[in-house]
């Protein structure tokens, strides 16, 4: 596997375990540059490569009335200003063709939808004008079927690919993670993220609004990193009871120290054992 690389991070490749993690989605300038700059420092001194995640606008809510964001404009300068003043690279989702060239320049990481990865066109020219690329497997697919994904992805000449498990379809309103998918997913050639909130989902199963059940993340997690994955996805907030989206699924700040030092030392026990 070549490895990836982002802003000057390297993800896979026998590349120490890389984090994915802010808020669902942007709520205030204010707030995102405080959970940027927490994660910054907390990751500085673990010495975990981070990329910071906020949506400037999430398209796929359950009901039309959830919140999703203050939109492209605002939601890139957001964006924009953490990745200069705090010189951390940045990740956000695309939904529609007219916001990829915008959000490509800006961007470090342009990410792909679950719900949208079999989109051929669109997979491909995200491909052709990010700087790399993060696919959301979607719940509906088979491990194996997400090499067609890449395939079209790579085929725009972009190899800058990373492939993200975010959990299955379980009948309704439930998700459930396979951890045999790792393995399977990693012999496609590319890095392998694991979403650890949101497989902790539970899709339109608050009625208007998805619920989840963050309980479940660090023991997912911890697996997760010992299957040997090269980097973990995780959303996170000050309040997660507050926030305006995605808070079920959603890690409090406070519990990350503990979490992310535990799961430093699996995935260094792990690249001992892979040597």
């Amino acid at each position: 596997m070549k490895p990836v690389h982002v802003g000057g991070i390297e993800i896979g490749g026998g590349s120490p375990l890389a984090l994915i993690a802010g808020p669902c989605v942007i709520e205030s300038e204010t707030m995102t540059m405080e959970i940027a700059g927490y994660l910054k420092d907390l990751t500085g001194k673990l010495g975990i490569p981070l990329i910071f995640k906020a949506s400037y606008d999430k398209a796929n809510r359950t009901s039309r009335d959830g919140y999703r964001g203050p939109g492209l404009t605002a939601g890139l300068a957001v964006l924009k200003k953490v990745r200069e003043e705090l010189n951390i690279p940045v990740i956000s989702d695309v939904h529609r063709f007219e916001e990829i060239e915008p959000a490509a320049c800006e961007l470090d990481v342009l990410q792909i939808p679950a719900f949208l990865c079999r989109q051929t066109d669109f997979v491909v020219e995200v491909a052709r004008k990010a700087r790399a690329v993060n696919i959301k497997k979607g719940q509906f697919l088979a491990p194996w079927d997400a090499a067609h994904v890449l395939e079209k992805a790579a085929d725009s000449g972009n190899r800058n690919l990373l492939l993200t498990e975010r959990g299955v379809s379980f009948g309704y309103n439930n998700l459930v993670v396979d951890f045999r998918a790792f393995p399977i997913l990693r012999e496609i050639g590319y890095p392998v993220i694991f979403d650890a909130t949101h497989s902790v989902q539970l899709p339109g199963g608050a009625g208007r609004a998805s619920g989840g059940d963050r309980r479940m993340v660090p023991g997912l997690a911890r697996a997760a990193v010992a299957a040997g994955i090269d980097g973990l996805f995780l959303e996170v907030h000050p309040e997660p009871e507050k926030a305006l989206c995605d808070g079920p699924n959603s890690l409090s700040l406070d519990s990350l120290p503990a979490l992310l030092s535990a799961l430093k030392r699996i995935d260094e026990a792990v690249r001992v054992t892979q040597v």
